[in-house]
């Protein structure tokens, strides 16, 4: 098993990874009858991608001899009503280095193939920008 999650009542839930105990809780959002306390699952979801990208990246960067600390990702999840879904994910990548035209290339291209990017279903829009220093 990788997590489990435990429905705590109030439309929140509680994820613990098993691995490091780490604890996650996330509500409905405010418009789906939750709190909108805490991540709801697609926020999740649609921080997943940005998280993968830019780890993924930083994977790579070290071959390439580059350190990506400080750079950060804006994600922006938007919904559809009906069905309910995510119909668009906006990540914009702000890197915290300068590089040159290669290294760019090879790292957007690493990011473009992370796991997560790969798994989302192809209905969902996807725009992706890369701001470099």
């Amino acid at each position: 098993m990788t997590s489990k999650v435990t429905y705590l009542g109030d439309l929140r839930t509680s994820s613990v990874h098993l691995q490091s105990g780490t604890e996650i809780l996330s509500d409905a959002p405010k418009d789906n009858h939750g709190k909108g306390e805490a991540f709801s699952p697609t926020d999740l979801l649609a921080n997943a991608l940005g998280s993968c990208m830019i780890s993924i990246m930083a994977i790579k960067s070290k071959d390439l001899d580059l350190d990506l600390t400080g750079s950060t990702v804006d994600v922006t999840k938007i919904m559809k009503s009906e069905p309910r879904k995510i119909s668009k994910i906006e990540i914009i990548m702000n890197m915290s280095i300068s590089t040159d035209e290669k290294n760019k290339t090879i790292l957007e291209r690493v990011a473009m193939n992370c796991p997560v990017l790969l798994s989302l279903n192809p209905d969902i829009e996807k725009d992706i920008v890369f701001n470099w220093k």
